[in-house]
C-alpha cells in the first residue's frame, strides 16, 4: 500500500505578506519609539532610529513585513506603548 503525502494546510491569511506601518505622533519621544521598535519588532538600534526619523519626517514608515496574525500582535503591543500603527496588505 502506497502512503499518501501529508497535506499541510496553512491558514489563508498566513499565505500573504502584510506590512506593519508606524504612524507619526507629536507626543512620544524618539528614545521611546526607538526602544519600542527594538523590543517589539526586533530592530537593531540604528534601524529603529532610521524608522523613527522617517515616520517623523514623512508621517509614516513601514517597519515590518510578515503574516497578518504576527503583525496584529505587534500592533497591539505598540499600542500598549501609546504608539500608533496599522497593518496593511
Amino acid at each position: 500500500m502506497k502512503e499518501k503525502p501529508f497535506a499541510h494546510k496553512k491558514r489563508i491569511e498566513d499565505n500573504y505578506e502584510y506590512t506593519l506601518i508606524l504612524l507619526n505622533d507629536d507626543y512620544n519621544t524618539f528614545d521611546h519609539v526607538i526602544e519600542s521598535l527594538v523590543q517589539i519588532c526586533g530592530h537593531d538600534p540604528v534601524q529603529a532610529e532610521q524608522c523613527a526619523l522617517i515616520a517623523h519626517h514623512k508621517g509614516s514608515c513601514e517597519i515590518k513585513l510578515g503574516s497578518k496574525r504576527i503583525l496584529l500582535s505587534m500592533k497591539s503591543r505598540l499600542l500598549n506603548r501609546n504608539l500608533t500603527s496599522e497593518v496593511k496588505k
